[in-house]
């Protein structure tokens, strides 16, 4: 069996999301459209164009309970989309901001929505049913972009990732979307107030998740800073280390001791804790997509070629990798109880590959645990 499957789907990909039984994906090639494939035979074909945004689309997330597209754009709009009637009918949701909205993540319970934006602060969306729409409440506690926000599986905690170096959990309870009865894990704290604030990276901080129980959150910054913070402990207590390849975009846990991190070097890489997390090597090594073994080893051997012998010429090297450019996001593909088995990235150079976390241990030797 192949370690990876892949599929170049367009020049660019900037994002992509999978709907629950992964016949379709949804991505965005790099503008102002979605454009969502469905699987006929061996072949990926374009079934729908979703082309409401006026600008690129930075951020896409699939529900998988309701079926619901959430997209968001630097136009500042974020859209819900619904199928009816054999097409996909869009809802504006009333952000209320004035920058680009970066990224966007639907709850656990699927009830609720966060968008991050470019204006300092995130919106936390309900549906509100006596108006048929969506409406927002700001937490407008940073100083600068927010780039990432994930949801803990209590549906409550959010955690939220920015260029002003800082990580921040806050209650994003909602009343009119959580309802009344519910047990906030940190008492009555009030909304937009930080529970906690995480200050280990000295750059920005592009990717965060949470762990599948929620025990831990695992974050990533541009000066290679790994960090992960343990909630068992109140206030949590944090575990950092030094990633040595270049600067992570996007993490995904495949246990709860095992996490993938993609970026800039254009392959997965694997953290792993073991008695103390640390970094356990590429998941994609020389892999058969690759290039010959005399070619350059990696992205960043490439970029100092070019820097230190000054190539000027426009041929193309082939990388080593399956991705040819930097990753950009990475999403369970499927998973059972929290443990990954297979996950997708997709990348600006138009790929989405989907790799079986099996098949990888197997041919490179390492171990996911």
């Amino acid at each position: 069996m192949s370690a990876f499957e892949i599929e170049h789907l367009a020049s660019c990909i900037t994002a992509h999301a999978w709907n629950a039984d992964r016949s379709r994906v949804a991505l965005c090639p790099n503008n102002n459209e979605v454009h969502i494939y469905a699987k006929q035979g061996t072949s990926w074909v374009v079934e729908h164009v979703l082309a409401e945004h006026d600008q690129l689309v930075t951020s896409i997330d699939w529900a998988p309970k309701t079926n619901r597209i959430l997209t968001s754009s630097q136009d500042r709009n974020a859209y819900v989309w619904t199928f009816k009637d054999g097409q996909w009918k869009p809802v504006l949701v009333l952000l209320r901001i004035n920058r680009a909205a970066t990224h966007v993540k639907w709850s656990p319970q699927e009830n609720k929505f966060a968008v991050a934006t470019g204006a300092k602060l995130v919106c936390i969306c309900f549906f509100e049913e006596e108006h048929d729409w969506w409406a927002s409440n700001h937490i407008k506690k940073h100083k600068s972009t927010v780039l990432k926000v994930d949801w803990h599986p209590n549906n409550l905690l959010l955690a939220t990732s920015s260029s002003d170096y800082k990580v921040r959990v806050f209650d994003a309870y909602i009343k009119k979307a959580d309802g009344r009865n519910v047990t906030r894990p940190y008492g009555e704290v009030a909304f937009g107030e930080p529970v906690f604030e995480f200050d280990q990276c000295a750059s920005w901080v592009h990717a965060l998740k949470w762990s599948p129980s929620g025990s831990t959150l695992a974050y990533s910054s541009h000066d290679g800073v790994f960090a992960v913070a343990n909630f068992s402990t109140n206030p949590p207590t944090i575990e950092k280390l030094r990633v040595r390849n270049l600067p992570l975009r996007d993490l995904l846990y495949i246990t709860e001791n095992s996490i993938a991190g993609v970026g800039y070097d254009c392959a997965p890489l694997l953290i792993t804790n073991q008695n103390g997390w640390k970094y356990s090597g590429e998941m994609d090594k020389a892999s058969e997509g690759g290039a010959a073994a005399g070619s350059e080893t990696s992205a960043r051997k490439l970029f100092q070629n070019k820097v230190d012998l000054g190539e000027s010429k426009s041929t193309d090297k082939k990388l080593p990798t399956v991705h040819q450019n930097c990753i950009t996001s990475i999403v369970p593909f499927k998973s059972v109880g929290g443990v990954v088995s297979d996950f997708s990235t997709s990348g600006l150079d138009g790929n989405i590959v989907v790799w079986h976390v099996k098949a990888l241990e197997a041919k490179n030797k390492f171990k996911v645990i």
